[in-house]
């Protein structure tokens, strides 16, 4: 999956499968959730960043902490979904991500996720180490 990032975005393109969907044949709400955080990921791989790598040499995982999202049209299968997303706010611990799906270019659902770094031992919050700071707003600007 091709994943292309410029210094403000990221897209991912993700195909909408059989099990991506409900009983009515389109894409079942919460796999959107499931999309947005394939599109995280692959943006910080490629910004350098290994969640599983940070998890073994810093203890510390993101995890989601605040999900806004609203549905608009409805995908099917087979579709190509533009997952795009971008950063609108990096806190001492947390990064805000706005998330968009959408098909030929027509939005179908939107959403702003939060996401905490924490030491993962005891759940809390930690703050971003330097490197990890720097990629973020790096990616931000």
């Amino acid at each position: 999956m091709p994943v292309e990032n410029t210094s403000t975005a990221s897209e991912l393109y993700i195909r909408v499968y059989y099990e991506d969907t409900d009983a009515g044949g389109i894409v079942f709400y919460a796999n959107y959730l499931k999309f947005f955080e394939r599109a995280r990921t692959e943006w910080l791989r490629s910004l350098g960043i290994s969640q599983s790598e940070m998890a073994t040499t810093t203890g510390q995982v993101f995890v989601v902490k605040d999900v806004e999202i609203q549905y608009r049209k409805p995908a099917g299968l087979d579709d190509l979904l533009c997952i795009r997303s971008t950063i609108t706010h990096i806190g001492a611990a947390s990064v805000t991500f706005h998330q968009t799906a959408t098909l030929a270019e027509e939005l179908l659902c939107t959403s702003s996720i939060q996401v905490v770094c924490v030491d993962a031992s005891t759940l809390r919050p930690a703050k971003f180490n330097h490197e990890l700071r720097l990629s973020l707003e790096k990616a931000q600007d």
